[in-house]
C-alpha cells in the first residue's frame, strides 16, 4: 500500500473516530437535558406541592403513574419506529415535543392542568433512549459498548443533579414556573441541532423497506425474550432496582419534613452529591464492566450482583439514621452511585443479547418494564404507603414507606446473579444463527 493510501486510511479512521465520539457527546448532552426536564417536578416538590395544594397520592400520580404510563407504552412503539426510520430526525421531533410540554407545565394552576402536560411529556421523552442507544451500538465495538452506554447515561446523575441545583439556586429567585419556561426554550435549540445528525444506517438498511413490519418486530421481541433467560433476568433485576428508585421521588419532601433540612439548601446539597456520585458510578460501571467483559466468564451483569451485595446495605442504612450521622450523606451518595453504575453493564448486555434488527425495540421494552412496573410501583406505591402510614399514626411515614420499597428492591440480587451465569450461553445461542420470529 502506498504512503498516500495509508494516509487516506488513517484520515478516514480519524474522521470516523471523531464522528463516533462527537455523536456520543451530543447524545449525552441531550440526555442530560432530558433528565433535567424530567426531574424538575421532584426537584421543585417543596415549591410545587404546597402551591398547587397536592396530596402525597396526587404528587405520586404526577411523578409516577401519569408520566410513566405514557412514557412506557409510547416507548415500545418509539423503539419500533427507531428501528424503521432516520433516528436523528426522530430524536429531534421528540426533543421539540417534550420541551414545549415542559414550558406548558410551568403554567399549571392545579392537579389537572399539571397532569396533562406531564403525562404527554412521556411520549416525547420515550423516543430518545431507544434511538440513541441503537445509534451507539451501530458505531461502537462490543468491547466499547459498556463505556459508551455509561457515558450516555451520565445524563441521569448530571441531569438530575442540575435539576436540583436549578431548584436550589434559581427556585427562590426567579420561581419554579420561570425555570420550566427556561428549560423548554433551551430544549428547542437542541431539537434543531439534532436535525443535522447523520444516521450511519444507510437507506438500504432501513427496516421499513427491507425488514419486518410492526408485527414482525413484536415477534422478534418475543423470540429474543424466549430464547434468552439472561435477557429476562437483566430486565427483571432492573425492575426491582427501580422500585427503590421510584420511592426516592419523595426524598426532597422527606429531607424537609422528617430530617429538618431547609428546602433550598437540601436541594443544593443533594444536587452536588448526585452529580459527583453519579459521574463516579457511571464511569465505574463503564470501565469496570468492560474490564469484566474481557477478563471474566460471567458477563458484565455479575459485576452488578457483587456491587449490590457489598455496598447496597449502605443505601438503606441512611434511611434510619439521624441527619447528623456520619452515615447519612455517604448513604445518599452510595444509592446514587449504585444506580448509575447499573446503566453501562445492563444496557450494553441487553444490546449484545438482542437481534441487530430489533435493538431499539428491546431497549424500549426494557424501559417499559423499568418505568411501568419498577417506577410505577415505586412512585405510586410509595405515595399510597405514605398516606396509609400517616393515617395509621406513624411519626415518620416517608421513612417507613421508603424502607418498605427498599426491601422489595432486594429481588435484584438473585436476578443479576442468574443473568451473569447465563450470559455467555445465551450470547452463543444468538450468534449461532438468526432469531426466528
Amino acid at each position: 500500500m502506498s504512503a498516500n493510501s495509508l494516509e487516506a486510511v488513517e484520515e478516514t479512521t480519524d474522521r470516523d473516530s471523531a464522528s463516533r465520539w462527537g455523536l456520543l457527546v451530543l447524545l449525552t448532552i441531550i440526555n442530560i437535558l432530558n433528565f433535567v426536564d424530567r426531574q424538575l417536578l421532584p426537584s421543585f416538590a417543596n415549591f410545587i406541592k404546597p402551591e398547587l395544594g397536592l396530596t402525597d397520592t396526587q404528587y405520586g400520580l404526577l411523578t409516577g403513574l401519569f408520566f410513566i404510563i405514557f412514557y412506557a407504552v409510547a416507548g415500545l412503539f418509539m423503539g419500533m419506529l427507531a428501528d424503521r426510520m432516520h433516528r436523528g430526525k426522530l430524536i429531534a421531533a421528540a426533543i421539540a415535543l417534550w420541551s414545549l410540554l415542559t414550558a406548558a407545565s410551568g403554567a399549571a394552576r392545579g392537579f389537572v392542568s399539571m397532569a396533562l402536560p406531564r403525562a404527554l411529556i412521556g411520549v416525547g421523552e420515550s423516543a430518545l433512549t431507544p434511538a440513541a442507544t441503537s445509534l451507539l451500538a451501530d458505531r461502537f465495538r462490543p468491547s466499547q459498548l459498556g463505556i459508551a452506554a455509561s457515558l450516555y447515561y451520565l445524563g441521569v446523575p448530571v441531569g438530575a443533579g442540575l435539576s436540583l441545583l436549578v431548584a436550589g439556586y434559581l427556585g427562590p429567585t426567579i420561581g419554579w414556573r420561570n425555570c420550566f419556561y427556561l428549560l423548554g426554550g433551551v430544549g428547542m435549540l437542541f431539537a434543531v441541532a439534532m436535525l443535522f445528525a447523520r444516521d450511519p444506517r444507510g437507506p438500504q438498511q432501513q427496516v421499513h423497506e427491507h425488514g419486518p413490519g410492526w408485527r414482525g418486530h413484536a415477534k422478534l421481541l418475543g423470540s429474543a425474550l424466549r430464547q434468552s433467560p439472561a435477557l429476562c433476568m437483566i430486565i427483571g433485576g432492573g425492575v426491582a432496582l427501580h422500585i427503590a428508585v421510584g420511592a426516592a421521588a419523595f426524598d426532597q419532601i422527606w429531607f424537609v419534613e422528617e430530617r429538618g433540612f431547609d428546602r433550598a439548601e437540601i436541594a443544593k446539597l443533594t444536587g452536588y452529591i448526585t452529580v459527583v456520585a453519579g459521574i463516579a458510578g457511571n464511569l465505574f460501571g463503564g470501565f469496570a464492566g468492560d474490564w469484566w467483559y474481557r477478563h471474566r466468564a460471567s458477563g458484565r451483569v455479575m459485576l452488578l450482583f457483587w456491587m449490590f451485595l457489598i455496598v447496597g446495605p449502605f443505601s438503606v442504612i441512611f434511611r434510619i439514621v439521624p441527619a447528623d450521622s456520619v452515615l447519612f450523606v455517604p448513604g445518599i451518595g452510595v444509592g446514587i452511585f449504585i444506580l448509575c453504575a447499573y446503566y453501562g453493564p445492563s444496557v450494553s448486555t441487553i444490546q449484545e443479547l438482542s437481534p441487530a434488527s430489533a435493538r431499539a425495540t428491546v431497549i424500549a421494552f426494557n424501559l417499559l418494564c423499568l418505568n411501568a412496573i419498577g417506577l410505577g410501583i415505586g412512585i405510586t406505591g410509595t405515595g399510597l404507603l405514605i398516606d396509609m402510614f400517616r393515617n395509621a399514626g406513624s411519626a415518620e411515614p416517608y421513612t417507613h414507606a421508603a424502607l418498605t420499597m427498599s426491601v422489595v428492591s432486594l429481588l435484584a440480587l438473585p436476578a443479576f446473579f442468574m443473568a451473569g451465569r447465563w450470559y455467555h450461553r445465551d450470547k452463543a445461542r444468538l450468534n449461532g444463527g438468526p432469531l426466528r420470529a
